[in-house]
């Protein structure tokens, strides 16, 4: 076993080589990184894990997710205009000027910003012919609804 010193951190790191007993070579260290050489065929296969720092720019993120945190609750109006497929039995509803209220933030999940959905989740009431008043969900823009009050 021999002993190194990173070139960016300045820490001894301990690596190690070993062979087993069908030729592929480990060498690895004790940062949770691992390279494995196969003397066989000539392959190199790597796998790090890498930690990074917090920017400044999360820090100022959280209190504008904190903000829209705080609009849940609110009365919202859709301002623009929006059809809605999701609803069983109903093949549309168009919901533009429909008011409802924002029931969930759903742009920050377990202290991250995702952005896979639109980021709030607004909860309206229809009537609809046959079936009486029909709850509807859905996840719209800050853009596409104004507030109420």
């Amino acid at each position: 076993m021999t002993t190194t010193t990173s070139s960016f951190s300045c820490i001894p790191i301990k690596t190690y080589t070993q062979q087993n007993q069908r030729g592929i070579l480990i060498s690895g260290r004790n940062s949770n990184s691992v390279v494995v050489h196969d003397t066989r065929r000539k392959q190199r296969i790597i796998s790090c894990e890498v930690a990074l720092k917090p920017d400044s720019e999360a820090s100022v993120s959280k209190s504008e997710d904190e903000l829209m945190l705080e609009k849940v609750g609110a009365r919202v109006r859709v301002k623009v205009p929006l059809t809605v497929y999701h609803v069983p039995k109903v093949p549309e509803i168009d919901i533009t000027g429909l008011e409802g209220t924002i029931k969930q933030y759903v742009g920050l999940w377990k202290g991250k910003n995702i952005s896979a959905n639109l980021p709030f989740k607004v909860e309206f009431f229809k009537e609809v012919e046959g079936r009486g008043e029909v709850k509807i969900l859905a996840h719209l823009k800050e853009d596409e609804f104004e507030y109420l009050e």
